[in-house]
This record gives structure tokens, sequence and C-alpha cells, in this order.
């Protein structure tokens, strides 16, 4: 792979509603110019989760053009070409995912579910702001690796252990 071209990257989860959608975003902040993303899910629900928008305004991003999405759209002939495919989820980890044309890199970094918290709304916002928290510190360990000095199997390991990091803090990890 080389560093002269810009990789695109997707991002599936289940409903493509919550991290995904996050993961989307922060990839096309942090990858400028190298890095595109794109966020889909195995079972798109109806819309992105009001959480999603409000924090991610909060953070000074655009919004209007995130929506749910199948993942089957990745799959078909006129597909952007995909570089990289992550799992943010451990449900869609575990699905059979479409046969993605090219061949691209793939790799788990599961980030627990916000969506599920239960309770007021700010320990609601709070799961989000710590979704988002973990997802940008895996992009900015990612957008940041030489992928053109390292082979194939490093590249990978490298995903890989990118999926198993520890969280530590965030600067952009503000809390809603």
């Amino acid at each position: 792979m080389s560093d002269g071209k810009q990789f695109n990257v997707l991002f599936l989860c289940t409903k493509n509603s919550a991290r995904s959608i996050m993961a989307e975003a922060i990839i096309n902040r942090l990858g400028t110019g190298k890095f595109h993303g794109y966020s889909a899910g195995s079972q798109p629900g109806d819309a992105v989760n009001p959480h999603v928008i409000e924090l991610l305004e909060q953070l000074n991003y655009l919004t209007g053009d995130f929506f749910a999405k199948s993942w089957d759209a990745f799959a078909k002939p006129d597909a952007p070409h995909l570089d990289f495919v992550f799992t943010v989820c451990d449900t869609a980890a575990q699905e059979v995912c479409p046969v993605w044309p090219g061949q691209p890199m793939t790799a788990h970094w599961g980030v627990p579910d916000p969506v599920l918290v239960t309770g007021n709304d700010i320990e609601k916002r709070l799961a989000f702001s710590e979704a988002y928290r973990m997802l940008y510190n895996r992009i900015s360990i990612f957008v940041n690796l030489p992928i053109s000095s390292l082979d194939q199997l490093s590249l990978q390991k490298r995903l890989d252990e990118i999926g198993k990091t520890v969280d530590g803090p965030s600067s952009d990890a503000t809390a809603a």
C-alpha cells in the first residue's frame, strides 16, 4: 500500500446509528487528504441516534450528510474501492460480512454500545462521549501508521493491536 493515495475506510456496526457514524466523522476529520471514511450497518436503523448528532455538533462536525445505510451498498461493483473495513461493534463482527471487492484489510475494533446505556440524559451523554473518545484514540493511532513502510502482515498485526488498545484520554473527546 502506498501513502501517495487516499485510502477508503468503511466502519461497520449493526444499526449504523452511533459508533460507525462517529468513526466515519472522526476519520474524515483526522485523515483529511489521506483517508476517506464511510459507515454502514448490517441491519441499518431508521435514523442516526440523536445523541450522536448532538455530540458531533458540539465538537464542530457537520452532521447533515449522516444517515443509516446498509453494508450491501459497499459490496456492489460500483461501490467505492475499500482499502480497510473495521467492525466497531461485537454483533457485526460475528455476522457473515459481504465479500468486499478488492479484499480490503479488516480488523475488529469493538466499542461498547452507548445506545444500550440506561439512566438519565447525563449518563447517556457520558456513554456517547466515552464511545467517541475510544474511537477517536484508535483512529488517531491508525491515521498515523506508516502504512507505506509496513508489509501486509505487519500492517494487519498493527490493525488488530489497535482494536485491543486500552484507551487513554483524548484531547478532543469533551464530555457532552
